[in-house]
């Protein structure tokens, strides 16, 4: 293993953005696109607050490479959101070092009497709610799995606070490669935060919290508007 810890960040997107959007009381009444994280700029400062809190001689995290996955709007129900998602993406992978992945959410239709998909005066069908991700958590989990196994990683972290993620975790332990940790948002006056815990909670994993100035600190200045 190199001198610095060589990080890969498995970004769960929604998760990220919508946890520290709602967990601090001064940022839950914005705008959700006015708190839109910039995957750089977290791995960044995750990384800069991971490495403060080591104790002295203990390896320091580089970055190699941030994993982003989310869910995308489909072109046929949210043409702009379908727009911004595409734009978001090229904006971000501008530093190579960030690769984002898109996955189509999944929309619910109303039905007619007969139980098949009703649809509007232009023969679409009509949306029943809001969309869902759906898979994002698998595809997080593989990626973890499968960066933990690359002789390039020393290290990789999980940022979500799913727990349908604990099996992953817990599988990258067991298989004993690289190192694994997670982080998360953490309101330091209401001592809240969401750590996603292994399943063996007798093994701890490190985890690394980040307070309401550090989730400012990542927001993406860019209007995409």
């Amino acid at each position: 293993m190199s001198a610095n810890l060589r990080a890969v960040i498995v970004v769960d997107y929604q998760n990220v953005h919508l946890t520290g959007h709602g967990l601090f009381a001064a940022t839950r009444a914005l705008p959700k696109h006015h708190t839109l994280v910039d995957p750089f700029l977290f791995a960044q400062r995750l990384l800069q607050e991971r490495n403060a809190r080591q104790k002295p001689g203990m390896a320091a995290a580089v970055l190699r490479r941030v994993l982003v996955f989310r869910g995308q709007p489909s072109p046929d129900h949210d043409q702009d959101g379908y727009a911004r998602s595409l734009a978001q993406k090229s904006h971000w992978e501008r530093e190579r070092r960030v690769e984002v992945t898109l996955r189509p959410l999944k929309y619910e239709y109303l039905r007619d009497a007969s139980g098949r998909p009703a649809t509007d005066s232009d023969g679409r069908r009509i949306v029943s709610g809001p969309p869902r991700e759906k898979g994002v958590d698998v595809l997080c989990a593989l990626a973890l799995v499968r960066e933990s196994q690359d002789p390039a990683t020393d290290l990789v972290i999980l940022a979500s606070s799913d727990s349908d993620l604990a099996p992953a975790l817990d599988e990258v332990r067991n298989l004993g490669m690289a190192k694994v940790e997670t982080c998360c948002w953490y309101d330091e006056a209401q001592r809240v935060g969401y750590q996603l815990h292994p399943t063996d909670r007798s093994r701890p994993v490190w985890n690394t919290r980040l307070n309401e100035s550090a989730f400012r600190a990542c927001w993406d200045p860019h209007q995409y508007d």
